[in-house]
């Protein structure tokens, strides 16, 4: 980990003594119809909802805009030859019907699974992890489209921009699983291809973290650096390839850790409504669309280091009902302090932790890890707190979790409303011994799936944000 995180530090170094140049170097450079998969964000029905075919959301509904379309066209934004009407009137192009045909099979068969109450379609094809139990939605329907996901799925980089501000993140802070992300992809040889057209998605490879932390003056505090960067980059990758007008925007994606993640999509209409935007911070408060846009966990690689991250003590040796320790910050936090910081020993909620006691030992030895959120939806206690086989209580407001479509979240947390913080206790305490032993077990069980790993191993992290992507290409129809 600490050497993918550093192999761009002569380029870095290059680029903070020219920051004034470095925006301009970098970026001189050189109705669609949908699967209706996401239904059970919204109905609970889970992966049963794939077999209901329709269009998808009313953000695409300006696509179809003859008027918009032709203001493209007309204003020598975009070249007829490149331009493909969303809906009726599209060209003939057989690379994408091969694409597509390739992503019909794979719906047909994971509905298929899906309705397989006997899970029987997918015992044979996988010897080394298949998935089981109740931490899935549908462990039938997960498995099979895992499967083929490993099997077909390709992912085109724009090799458009350098470091810092693309290609590379910071593998070392709250904001580590940008960097590693982006790490991967460079290197990738499984999904990654070098040819667009046979390509399911595309990246555009920006950090919003060194955006922020190169061209962001914290006294001037001109957000427009955002502006500036990603819509030019857009343009120029627009101008320079035909698939992000074939499809404006919709089989793209851009992924971010940084709070200011969704503000980043913004400024390019298209990116903002169309592209798959997969964020930290997946708060529907601030439009976050869960029918197109992932959610992945926030995890805080201090040192950069991703050994050692997890284990925890059996149920016999947690001996505190209740553990927090964290700033005082957002807008759900000081309830927290105010019922319950120093007034229980059973609830122990602390800002700051006293001397000689270790935060982590103080997981390890809880039953239940108090996870609030703070300035954002998304905390990286969620990602401590299963690391630690800590069952999480998850105090949030508008939060998609990660890897919803394919975790049952209910199965292996409680959820607890900000309204009811001061009856915390009432609802931890009467839990029955054997309800937390089989929470704590799917804890256990469902670390696989956010352990950071490098080289990535199947089903972990690096492979579930994959997954989530696969998933809503798979939304997508030309």
């Amino acid at each position: 980990m600490a050497y993918f995180c550093r192999k761009h530090s002569n380029v870095i170094a290059i680029a903070i003594a020219s920051l004034a140049l470095v925006s301009v170097v970098v970026l001189t450079k050189n109705s669609v119809n949908g699967f209706s998969w996401f239904h059970f964000f919204s109905s609970q029905r889970g992966w049963t909802g794939i077999t209901n075919l329709g269009t998808t959301s009313s953000s695409f509904a300006f696509m179809t805009d003859q008027g918009k379309r032709k203001t493209l066209i007309n204003g020598g934004k975009v070249s007829k030859e490149k331009y493909v009407l969303a809906g009726g009137g599209r060209r003939s192009d057989a690379k994408l019907k091969r694409v597509e045909a390739g992503l019909a099979m794979a719906r047909t068969l994971i509905r298929e699974a899906a309705e397989d109450k006997n899970c029987t379609s997918s015992l044979h094809d996988d010897l080394d992890y298949i998935p089981r139990g109740y931490i899935y939605r549908n462990a039938c329907a997960f498995h099979r489209s895992y499967v083929l996901m490993e099997k077909m799925f390709k992912i085109f980089v724009y090799e458009e921009g350098e470091p810092p501000l693309f290609h590379y993140g910071t593998c070392k802070d709250i904001y580590s699983m940008e960097g590693v992300f982006l790490s991967f992809m460079e290197t990738n040889t499984k999904f990654r291809t070098s040819n667009p057209d046979e390509a399911h998605v595309y990246f555009l490879p920006f950090s919003v973290v060194m955006i922020i932390e190169h061209l962001f003056h914290p006294l001037i505090r001109d957000k427009a650096v955002l502006e500036r960067t990603v819509s030019d980059y857009v343009r120029i990758i627009s101008h320079k390839y035909l698939y992000w007008n074939r499809s404006l925007g919709a089989d793209h994606f851009m992924l971010s850790c940084h709070d200011w993640g969704p503000r980043a999509t913004w400024y390019v209409r298209q990116l903002y409504y169309n592209s798959v935007r997969v964020l930290c911070n997946a708060n529907t408060s601030e439009h976050f669309n869960p029918k197109k846009d992932a959610s992945f966990l926030e995890i805080n690689l201090k040192t950069g280091e991703i050994t050692s991250l997890a284990g925890g003590s059996p149920p016999s040796n947690r001996t505190v009902l209740a553990f927090f320790a964290g700033k005082m910050h957002g807008k759900l936090r000081p309830a927290l302090f105010q019922h319950w910081m120093g007034k229980d020993e059973d609830v122990q909620v602390y800002e700051t932790l006293p001397q000689g006691i270790s935060y982590h030992e103080m997981m390890k030895k809880s039953m239940y890890c108090i996870c609030p959120s703070g300035h954002e939806v998304a905390s990286p206690r969620i990602a401590e707190a299963i690391y630690a086989e800590c069952v999480p209580v998850l105090i949030s407001q508008h939060y998609i979790f990660p890897f919803s479509d394919a975790l049952d979240w209910d199965s292996f947390t409680v959820q607890v409303p900000v309204t009811e913080i001061p009856d915390l206790k009432n609802i931890l305490e009467p839990i029955p011994e054997d309800q937390y032993s089989r929470m704590q077990e799917r804890v256990k069980q469902v670390q696989r799936h956010f352990l950071v790993n490098n080289p990535p191993e199947r089903y972990d992290v690096f492979h579930m944000i994959i997954h989530s992507i696969w998933l809503r290409r798979l939304n997508v129809r030309f």
